[in-house]
């Protein structure tokens, strides 16, 4: 029957019993499938980390700024990392660091929510916020 209508004979379900067959142009099913797939890769989030850096002594306008950029990266559907980088002698006042940081989640906490918190890591102290997902919507509508 294939052969008189020029298309080609496709097994479907080959473990069904007994196997599906399907007669269709495959050039075209081939087509539309790779098509179907490029729409799902399209559509598809991509989750990605960005890094704000501070330090000990970062002032109060370098501090405004970037949690501005980090509002816009939540905005994207992006995680943010804020990382409080300690140099030298600064390693004995982490306390501020973990002010800086407390100071920043609260600030972002209608964007976002903490997703592992404060915590040293060799001479860097950090955080990870992700977007919470009702903001997210209402900025793609």
């Amino acid at each position: 029957m294939a052969a008189e209508k020029t298309l080609d004979l496709v097994e479907i379900a080959p473990k069904a019993e007994p196997p599906v067959c399907k007669i269709i142009d495959f050039g075209k099913f081939k087509y539309e499938q790779q098509k179907r797939d490029k729409t799902q890769k399209k559509n598809q989030n991509v989750s990605v980390l960005k890094e704000i850096r501070f330090h000990p002594n970062t002032d109060v306008h370098d501090f405004e700024f970037k949690t501005k950029h980090a509002i816009n990266f939540l905005e994207e559907g992006n995680k943010v990392k804020a990382v409080v980088m300690f140099k030298g002698r600064e390693l004995a006042y982490t306390n501020k660091g973990e002010e800086i940081l407390t100071r920043f989640s609260e600030r972002l906490e209608d964007y976002a929510k903490v997703e592992s918190p404060i915590k040293m890591e060799g001479r860097n102290m950090s955080l990870i916020m992700v977007p919470q997902k009702s903001k997210k919507k209402t900025t793609n509508q």
